[in-house]
């Protein structure tokens, strides 16, 4: 897979703009892990008013909660890193907007936090689509943190080309 430079992710970034505009639909993102750096380059692109909505950081337990709905017996049962919470957290960007396409990030990028069953460098994934269905994945990313926040970046961007090539 080639690196998530700056280049790269920008690349991405202009494929994404032009997929959700054709479709008609706009994107929120509601990050944990990245931090707003889905966001931040979605709104560097010229233009993005057009098909970027919204993006929320929710860094704690209780802001998954309070700001995105997840419920907190997901948070209990399964824990911030997890698909449940991904998808529960992208779930909850996208209410209230038919035409909204929706994707979170949590994870563990380090240097520490991580523990055998989910180690530094584990990041799950949500899509939500406007139809409804949620989409989640994850991967277990090298390197610093850094690399690995980037890397989630360039994931999420591309999942929605994924799932907007099959569409």
């Amino acid at each position: 897979m080639v690196a998530a430079t700056d280049e790269v992710l920008e690349a991405l970034v202009g494929q994404v703009a032009g997929r959700l505009i054709d479709a008609g639909w706009r994107l929120a993102t509601a990050e944990s892990c990245t931090g707003g750096w889905i966001a931040k380059v979605c709104t560097d692109r010229a233009g993005s008013s057009r098909w970027f909505d919204e993006g929320v950081v929710t860094y704690s337990n209780a802001a998954k909660q309070a700001r995105l709905g997840v419920p907190a017996a997901t948070l209990e049962g399964f824990g911030a890193v997890s698909g449940e919470t991904a998808a529960a957290m992208a779930t909850g960007a996208r209410v209230g907007d038919d035409r909204r396409v929706a994707l979170a990030t949590t994870g563990i990028a380090g240097p520490g936090g991580g523990s055998t069953r989910k180690p530094v460098g584990l990041v799950w994934f949500a899509w939500a689509w406007p139809e409804g269905q949620v989409v989640t994945d994850s991967v277990i990313f090298s390197g610093d943190r850094d690399a690995v926040r980037r890397e989630s970046v360039a994931h999420a961007l591309r999942g929605v080309l994924m799932r907007q090539s099959a569409a």
